[in-house]
């Protein structure tokens, strides 16, 4: 009983560690929110390279080059993402042209070093590396920048409230994630109760019931909660969320596919009793490139 009360403590201390850093770096301005993805794309890259690095042992003489050169690339479209939110960021712009530039170079570096039989084949998996980690981290920029803008817009009409001014930007990216918080502790309270028909063999543990009201319950909380803060129509809310639930899922069987292919249950230890990186934000690696396909799409 010991053991568990010094576990349940560790993972809650953790837990409520991990709340404070996420929410300061969500809401205190846009450079937080940036700090915040560059972290997360760090570590993300980090356990990536050492899963695929067990998933196939060929992956483990990958150069150096190639493991600092496309995640550099990554981060550059991360820069070139936050030049779009203001156009008074030339810098920004410089500052992702540099590193697409020099990781390129470090990529090319890279291919020297080994057999094109090799480079071949691990160019694909540092690609699919660009695809899953950097892109959506890239695209979350983007959904801040449109909280950005319509706080721009509403400074032509009005001073803004002070509640406007936090909230606004990171509503957007503040509504996924919340979805997706929301969508895995109800699946896990409703699969705990009443689960009995597994859902997956790549999760053993997910059922399709603890699935199923998950997503249920997930979308009538964020619809409810839309209805009362009154940002966005309710159309985003219930997209947001069914997104979330659907995408969100998808992404955490892909990367517990990942982990059983690899042989390991956690993707890293940044997290005391929660696992790594790709552990804690698997699920908004697949929903966030969903979520801004939808937004590009509704033409808010």
């Amino acid at each position: 009983m010991a053991l568990n009360v010094a576990t349940f403590r560790t993972r809650t201390l953790s837990a409520l560690a991990f709340l404070v850093v996420m929410l300061a770096g969500l809401l205190w301005n846009q450079w937080s929110f940036f700090a915040l993805f560059t972290l997360i794309h760090i570590g993300c890259w980090k356990e990536f390279l050492s899963l695929m690095g067990k998933i196939d042992p060929r992956f483990q003489t990958v150069p150096r080059p190639w493991a600092i050169g496309f995640p550099l690339m990554g981060w550059g479209g991360m820069w070139w993402a936050l030049r779009s939110l203001n156009d008074t960021l030339i810098f920004a712009g410089i500052v992702g042209t540099a590193l697409i530039a020099i990781g390129f170079v470090l990529v090319c570096v890279g291919a020297c070093l080994r057999p094109w039989s090799d480079s071949s084949r691990n160019i694909w998996y540092a690609l699919a590396g660009v695809c899953y980690i950097s892109l959506p981290w890239s695209l979350m920029l983007l959904l801040h920048g449109i909280g950005d803008g319509l706080l721009s817009m509403a400074r032509m009409f009005q001073d803004p409230s002070p509640y406007q001014r936090i909230a606004l930007p990171a509503a957007l990216p503040c509504i996924l994630i919340f979805s997706i918080w929301i969508n895995d502790t109800m699946a896990y309270i409703v699969g705990s109760f009443i689960g009995k028909t597994p859902f997956s063999p790549i999760s053993p543990k997910k059922t399709w019931e603890g699935t199923a009201g998950g997503a249920i319950l997930c979308v009538g909380a964020m619809t409810l909660l839309g209805h009362y803060v009154g940002i966005f129509g309710l159309d985003v809310w219930i997209a947001f969320s069914a997104i979330a639930a659907v995408a969100g899922t998808l992404g955490d069987l892909l990367e517990s596919k990942l982990k059983r292919m690899a042989g390991v249950k956690d993707s890293g230890h940044i997290l005391p009793g929660h696992g790594g990186f790709l552990d804690r934000f698997d699920s908004l690696l697949v929903a966030t490139p969903v979520a801004f396909v939808y937004i590009m799409i509704s033409g808010i």
